[in-house]
């Protein structure tokens, strides 16, 4: 009989990569996971782990174990969901992860409206890009995570993970200086800023390729000579004149914009946000109200 444990710990490794990690967020010691992994082998009567170098890699059959242990932890998921429907209120503890702008506009009302309907929920938030808060969603690090898509974002969605649409946000260009006289950045506008300094997210995020695309069918590469996933600090260049920015609604948390913007065009405007859970953990009741207080929060504003 396979020990789901250790069929969690191989889990694991498949999303950590290395048991260096898994030990760390088990709070084990690498050669306890090591040791338990080894037994697992025993009872599955294959080899489950190659050498790569200093690392390791699952085999063939690891994976196969851990595609069904994906289907049973699933499983779990719905059942914990459906035990915790069926209780008076909604407790326990829920761990979100949020992108900067989203934690700062949409989270303190979402948790202020769960303080008051559900004061027995325990809500930790960690600020986290998508690009590490999905993985983390997979590796059980985190129950629910505030993601986004930008226009013609092709990016893969994982197979363990189940997405609800929360809203959309438009992005606009933010210029260091007064708006140019007639712009409604059709034609030439965004053209004119081919050598203004820019900052933006780095380099492999959603957001900095959908930006550099913008500019390339702009025509220009852009200057970027600031880099950060800070969005405040983004503002803050623009503050200053130092760098033109492409910058989200939610980065003004209700209030007017405190620098010259300019709209993009239609088809180009706007990035769709997202909650994401793990399949059959989207139905847990403190999901779903967290998920309520962001939309309702989000209707609010708009």
């Amino acid at each position: 009989m396979l020990d789901l444990h250790r069929l969690r710990l191989l889990r694991e490794l498949k999303h950590r990569g290395t048991l260096a990690a898994v030990a760390e967020a088990l709070s084990y010691s690498p050669s306890s996971i090591s040791q338990q992994l080894s037994v697992l082998e025993r009872e599955a009567g294959v080899p489950l782990l190659e050498p790569v170098g200093r690392r390791v890699r699952l085999t063939a059959q690891a994976e196969i174990l851990v595609a069904h242990t994906e289907a049973v932890l699933e499983r779990l998921e719905r059942a914990e969901a459906d035990l915790a429907a069926s209780l008076r209120g909604i407790a326990g503890v829920l761990r979100v992860a949020a992108f900067q702008t989203a934690a700062l506009a949409l989270v303190p009302d979402a948790l202020s409206t769960l303080r008051d309907a559900h004061p027995r929920l325990r809500v930790e938030i960690t600020q986290r890009e998508p690009e590490s808060a999905l993985p983390g969603l997979l590796a059980r690090d985190f129950d629910l995570v505030i993601t986004e898509e930008y226009p013609g974002d092709p990016s893969p969605r994982p197979a363990g993970i189940e997405y609800a649409e929360l809203g959309a946000d438009e992005i606009s260009l933010a210029l260091p200086g007064p708006a140019p006289q007639g712009t409604g950045l059709q034609g030439t506008g965004l053209r004119e800023l081919a050598e203004t300094p820019w900052v933006m997210e780095p380099a492999g995020t959603a957001s900095r390729l959908w930006a550099t695309r913008l500019c390339r069918a702009a025509g220009f590469e852009p200057d970027v000579r600031f880099e950060s996933t800070d969005l405040l600090l983004h503002l803050r260049l623009v503050e200053r004149g130092h760098a033109a920015a492409l910058l989200p609604g939610l980065v003004w948390s209700g209030r007017p914009p405190a620098v010259p913007v300019v709209r993009l065009p239609e088809e180009d405007r706007t990035r769709r946000l997202l909650t994401a859970a793990r399949r059959g953990g989207g139905s847990h009741p403190a999901v779903r109200a967290f998920r309520d207080a962001l939309a309702a929060g989000l209707a609010y504003r708009d």
